[in-house]
């Protein structure tokens, strides 16, 4: 989100005895056999730094870091000023080793290897005192060849350097030209030439987050042996054939066969649900094979689609894939299959220079609205399936139907894209995932060239713009397009999509809003007056910051940092100027604190920040739902808008709308309303005030439009309008209702703009409504009127016997 390359394209335990057992026994003559072998590395091992001076056991997947909290060798990092006492963890270098048995007969097998389904980041691998293997990229899946070294008792360590010091050193290589840049703002208490080494940008330290370059294993680690053949890869994705009106499936399978000679099979592929099955004479060639599949489903019946939350179902199929090669050898796939279409539509629009930019999903245009998402934890082993259901969830339940995964994190879990699917959230990255629908090469790169972000000088332009053009398009873009032909690729986002690739890839004005998507943030400028906004195509980052809550705070500080301007508060902003900035914003419709308690004024600037950051997205977002579909100007069909940012990655002043751990701030509480699939809109516009009707829905309703005002000191209506029946159009945003202010005011006599304040919804009978919107009529610290609220919350917790199980949970009312 701010200035910075990034690169985005983008427990499991030892098995146990019994089941290893069985797998040997299945291999039995006469019998259907695996054809591997395998058995995870996960859990104990030893781990020490260089010099011997601290050693202990750690959990695998995991990080040092971690270890150390767990045996009470550090305070929990995210306490206080702990990221930077604890930087000496990261300028260490470490080791991980394990002593391991092969529990099975390796001599009858001709190939053993060392998977290392995540390595972070720059290891040597030594199996036996034998270098098996090198890593330098936290996001690659590492197999090593350990044949030769394997024995029944063995030895696996992992020589870890320092990424901090391994990144200095390749900057310092790379000496023909600067590579901006070279360290993060001052502000963010970061460490330098993160865009040297191949692992989380943010890991560094970012704008909202910490310095915590980990070192570790941080996913699985296994052997596998086989002696014929070894499903290494499976991948499928679906495709709509319209001029035969079908679906067929592309089914694509990487097999590593280690026999000498071919080897033949049969592939049978079954889907029962759209009672279709097929089989498929293959033949596996030594060495590296892909086998390709192409399955027809059965015209006969009809595929329901998957669709993004809040616009249908996420109907999924099983289908189970085996395989049958020669020499009894039986893998078996079973996964599940999402049909639906995604196509990015740039095309030129009536009234309007440039083309637009939107998605049309099974066929139908969609609204693009969510937010952007950015690691959950600076330490993976902490974020569990639970916790990422939890966030996800929390998204569908605001009613976002897209998430922007950001380009400086990580390659997300398999689980996260899981939920995805399961929740209707559409997202970029992994093949077979419907919820995935584009990729981008990275984030703001363009931009970061076009506008001279780090003022390289303009005889070196031509030499960074060569760079670019080479990794994103003519290695990035070349393999994405060739791996899937089933979904858009932007070499960068923002971007002006068709544009910039007209003009070789780099716009001149990357954030035009006539073409693509853009960023906007204006920290200065009056958040409740719609005219800053960009009347773009697309936004898919905008934003402004606010303070989680005290409960979330008070967990990593201590009481002599409970103020707004304490140095914990200092240090935990990484956002230069944030804290004042958020103040200002504030002060320009709200009455700042005041209190003679300390801890009393720090909760209620704290909360003050959350209301001015709720109000401030809600007048942006809505001034981007309701220009889909007009143009203002040359300007307008917005079909797109991603706030930033979803999640937090500690307990620190963020954009986030969810606090750490997925605590609600106020922001998310607005975003279920405006987002909702139905909504009016109101603003003013030359002192006339007007009314949209916003539907993501289906189909047109007939509703009718209340417009009430109130005096702020009384909760009974001084006056009510209600219209005749409208027609509210499908997938559309129009004008439903205007009037003169004066006139309002007039007809409401008891009003002026300090005394009163405007509320609307939109019902059609008990069928339907929208949530019920508002419109100040002035700053609410010049409103007349307003008396402090009397409030009284009852809690009552009750012990339910849960219907299946029998245990017990906790409902509170």
């Amino acid at each position: 989100m701010v200035p910075g390359p990034q690169t985005s394209c983008q427990c499991f335990l030892l098995l146990p005895l019994l089941l290893l057992l069985l797998l040997l026994a299945a291999a039995s003559p006469g019998q259907s056999r695996p054809s591997s072998v395998g058995f995870s590395l996960a859990g104990s091992w030893l781990l020490r730094n260089r010099d011997g001076s601290v050693a202990l056991e750690a959990r695998v997947p995991g990080c040092v870091h971690s270890a150390l909290l767990q045996h009470g060798l550090i305070q929990d990092p995210y306490y206080r000023f702990n990221d930077l006492n604890y930087s000496w963890i990261s300028l260490d270098n470490w080791i991980y080793s394990k002593e391991f048995r092969i529990p099975f007969d390796f001599s009858k097998v001709r190939k053993v290897n060392l998977i290392f389904e995540g390595v972070d980041t720059v290891a040597e691998v030594l199996l036996n005192n034998v270098t098996v293997g090198k890593t330098d990229n936290m996001f690659n899946r590492y197999t090593f060849d350990i044949t030769k070294e394997i024995r029944e008792l063995n030895t696996i360590k992992l020589l870890f350097q320092s990424a901090v010091s391994y990144a200095a050193q390749q900057s310092k290589a790379h000496a023909e030209y600067r590579i901006p840049p070279e360290c993060p703002d001052p502000v963010q208490k970061g460490e330098c030439h993160v865009n040297f080494i191949r692992k989380e940008q943010c890991s560094f330290s970012w704008d909202w987050g910490p310095s915590f370059p980990t070192q570790g294993i941080w996913k699985d680690v296994r052997i596998v042996s086989y002696d014929i053949c070894h499903l290494d890869d499976f991948t499928f994705t679906p495709t709509y054939v319209s001029s035969a009106r079908e679906w067929n499936l592309k089914i694509e399978a990487y097999f590593d066969v280690v026999s000498s000679k071919p080897l033949g099979g049969q592939v049978t592929v079954s889907i029962p649900g759209l009672q279709t099955h097929q089989i498929y004479d293959i033949e596996l060639c030594p060495g590296q094979s892909m086998i390709p599949l192409l399955l027809n489903v059965n015209k006969n019946t009809t595929v329901e689609t998957w669709w993004p939350n809040g616009h249908g179902n996420q109907t999924g199929y099983n289908m189970t894939v085996t395989f049958e090669v020669e020499g009894g050898y039986h893998i078996e796939k079973l996964t599940k299959v999402y049909f639906r279409t995604v196509e990015l539509i740039e095309a030129p629009i009536a009234g309007s220079s440039g083309l637009s930019f939107y998605f049309k999903i099974n066929g139908l245009p969609i609204f693009i609205k969510g937010s952007n998402w950015i690691p959950a934890d600076s330490f993976q082993d902490r974020v569990t399936s639970d916790l990422l259901r939890l966030l996800l969830q929390s998204a569908v339940d605001a009613n976002m139907n897209t998430l922007r995964v950001w380009g400086g994190g990580i390659y997300e879990q398999d689980a996260f894209y899981d939920i995805c699917d399961e929740l209707g959230l559409m997202i970029r990255r992994l093949k077979s995932h419907p919820s995935v629908i584009i990729w981008s090469g990275n984030n703001e790169n363009e931009a970061a060239l076009a506008e001279n972000w780090f003022f390289v000088p303009p005889s070196k332009f031509q030499i960074y713009a060569r760079d670019y053009v080479t990794l994103y398009v003519k290695n990035i873009r070349e393999i994405v397009l060739a791996e899937d032909q089933t979904r858009p690729y932007v070499a960068s986002s923002p971007t002006n999509g068709a544009e910039s690739i007209a003009e070789g890839w780099i716009s001149r004005k990357p954030h035009d809003t006539h073409f693509g998507d853009v960023h906007f943030y204006d920290y200065g400028s009056d958040c409740w007056n719609w005219r800053v906004f960009p009347k773009a195509r697309f936004v898919s980052e905008y934003g402004y910051q606010s303070w989680p809550s005290f409960s979330t705070l008070e967990k990593v500080s201590s009481a002599e940092d409970w103020s707004y301007n304490s140095s914990f508060s200092l240090h935990r902003q990484h956002h230069k100027d944030g804290n004042t900035e958020m103040l200002d914003q504030a002060d320009n419709h709200f009455k700042l604190p005041q209190n003679s308690d300390p801890l009393v004024m720090f909760k209620d600037t704290l909360y003050l920040t959350q209301v001015m950051q709720a109000q401030c997205i809600k007048t942006e977002t809505e001034f981007y739902r309701r220009s889909q579909n007009e143009i203002v100007h040359g300007q307008g069909h917005t079909m797109g808008a991603l706030y930033w940012q979803l999640n937090d990655i500690w307990q620190a002043p963020s954009w986030s709308s969810l606090e750490y751990g997925g605590k609600w701030k106020m922001l998310h509480y607005f975003a279920q309303h405006f987002f909702s699939p139905l909504l009016p809109i109101g603003f003013e516009d030359d002192d006339v005030f007007h009314i949209y009707g916003v539907s993501d829905l289906h189909v047109d309703y007939k509703m009718m439009l209340t417009v009430r005002v109130y005096q702020w000191s009384s909760l009974e209506p001084v006056c009510s309008r209600q219209t005749e029946y409208l027609v509210v159009k499908a997938s559309q945003a129009a004008p439903l209702y205007k009037e003169p202010m004066v006139e309002l005011l007039k007809r409401c006599g008891q009003c002026t703009r300090q005394s009163c304040v405007i509320s609307f919804v939109l019902t059609a009978g008990g069928e339907l409504s929208s949530p019920t919107n508002y419109h100040f009529l002035s700053s609410l610290k010049d409103a007349v009127g307003l008396e402090k609220a009397q409030i009284t919350v009852f809690l009552v917790v009750v012990s339910l016997l849960a219907k299946y199980g029998g245990s017990q949970r906790q409902l509170c009312v």
